[in-house]
């Protein structure tokens, strides 16, 4: 599964990569020669939401999406195992209305072209379904470890500190030293 989601990651550096340039293209050309790509705009765009939407899928297995732990920290552990199943069973619906909503306008999407690049709109709000199936497997796995016992109480919080917030360990053991 991690090589799955350094793929993943790959793809999110892609993505953000041919956003970046053409973007940065488009104001170059714009700036020095006074015209531009016509499709890297909406391109952008695309790429955009696919990032957002892709990199929500990351969010979700590294812990990463905002979260308040000041009352479920001060519960126990059955406390914070409901707590834990009750978020994701919340996180299952969000992804059940998301999946019936991308399928309800599906037909839609799948008839209507994007204005410059002429591609079918169901390329750019189709990853709602693979973002919807993806978190929702997450979600179940974790109520599934939740049923059988197999989560950690260092799991039961389901969110991750800032990085600027945590303390510099390896700054901490350079002045541990003698």
């Amino acid at each position: 599964m991690d090589r799955v989601f350094k793929a993943v990651e790959a793809v999110l550096a892609v993505l953000l990569l041919g956003m970046v340039l053409m973007v940065f293209g488009n104001v170059v050309l714009r700036y020095v020669f006074n015209s531009g790509i016509e499709v890297s705009e909406e391109l952008s765009r695309f790429f955009f939401i696919w990032l957002t939407f892709i990199g929500a899928i990351v969010a979700m297995r590294e812990g990463a999406h905002l979260g308040m732990d000041n009352f479920v920290s001060r519960l126990s552990r059955r406390g914070k195992l409901v707590c834990l199943a009750l978020c994701q069973g919340m996180v299952l619906l969000c992804c059940a209305m998301m999946f019936r909503g991308t399928w309800v306008q599906h037909e839609i999407n799948a008839t209507t072209a994007a204005p410059v690049t002429g591609l079918s709109m169901i390329w750019v709000f189709g990853v709602s379904y693979l973002t919807s199936v993806a978190i929702a497997a997450m979600a179940l796995h974790t109520l599934w470890r939740i049923a059988t016992g197999r989560i950690t109480d260092g799991e039961l919080i389901a969110i991750k500190e800032s990085e600027e917030a945590l303390p510099d360990t390896h700054a901490e053991a350079q002045a541990a030293r003698p």
